[in-house]
C-alpha cells in the first residue's frame, strides 16, 4: 500500500473556497490578498486563516452550503484519483480550507478521507469563527506522520502535491514532492513541479 496526500484549494479545485464566500459579500479582494499572502509564506497561516474568516461573519449558510457544492475540480481531478488507486495508492486530501467544500468534493472524487477545519454558524449565518486540524501551518505534517504510523506506510512510499506555503510541513515527510502551479516557496521544495493545471500529470510521475 502506497499514500498520496493532496491539497484541496488550488489542487484537487480550481480557486480558493474562501475567496468564493468573499464574493458572495463583496469583500472579495480584501480576503484575496491576504490568501495569496499566506499561500506565498508571507503570513502566518494560522494568524491569516482566523483573519479571513472573521469577515466571512454574517453570510447565510445555506450559501456556503450552495457554493459548496458547485466548487470547480482541477482538470484532471477524477483521473488523477482512480490512476493513483489503479497504482495501489489510498488517496487523501487535507486541506487549511473547510470541510463543507472537501466534504462534498471529496465524495465525488472516490477520495478515501479528508482533514480540514469547520466553520462555526449560529441561527443559519456564520459566526466568523473557525476551528478544526488543519489550522496552524505544521498540521499537515504532523496528520501525515500520523497516517503513514496508522497505515504502516513510510516517507519512500509517501506522494504528496500541493501549491503553497501551508503544504510545506507534509513536503517534510514525502520522497515524492510535487508542486502544483505552485508558489516558488513550494517549489525549492519539490522533487517534482507540474506547471499546467492537469493533474493528470502527476500520473507521468508515478
Amino acid at each position: 500500500m502506497k499514500l498520496a496526500v493532496f491539497d484541496f484549494d488550488s489542487t484537487l479545485m480550481n480557486g480558493e473556497t474562501i475567496d468564493f464566500f468573499a464574493k458572495e459579500l463583496g469583500i472579495e479582494d480584501r480576503v484575496v490578498a491576504i490568501t495569496d499572502r499566506a499561500m506565498a509564506g508571507e503570513l502566518d497561516f494560522y494568524s491569516s486563516l482566523v483573519e479571513r474568516v472573521a469577515l466571512l461573519k454574517g453570510l447565510p449558510y445555506s450559501k456556503v452550503e450552495e457554493i459548496c457544492k458547485s466548487l470547480p475540480m482541477m482538470s484532471g481531478a477524477k483521473e488523477v484519483v482512480e490512476g493513483l488507486k489503479e497504482r495501489g495508492y489510498r488517496v487523501v486530501c487535507f486541506s487549511g480550507g473547510f470541510r463543507d467544500a472537501t466534504k462534498p468534493a471529496c465524495e465525488r472524487l472516490g477520495i478515501d478521507a479528508d482533514f480540514s477545519n469547520f466553520l462555526h454558524q449560529e441561527d443559519g449565518v456564520l459566526t466568523g469563527a473557525v476551528g478544526g486540524e488543519m489550522m496552524y501551518s505544521n498540521a499537515k505534517g504532523d496528520m501525515i506522520v500520523r497516517l503513514q504510523k496508522l497505515l504502516n506506510i513510510s516517507r519512500e512510499d509517501t506522494l504528496v502535491v500541493g501549491d503553497g506555503a501551508n503544504d510545506l510541513s507534509m513536503f517534510a515527510h514525502a520522497d515524492i514532492r510535487v508542486a502544483f502551479c505552485a508558489k516558488p516557496i513550494l517549489k525549492e521544495s519539490a522533487t517534482h513541479c507540474v506547471e499546467v493545471q492537469d493533474l493528470r500529470e502527476i500520473l507521468k510521475i508515478v
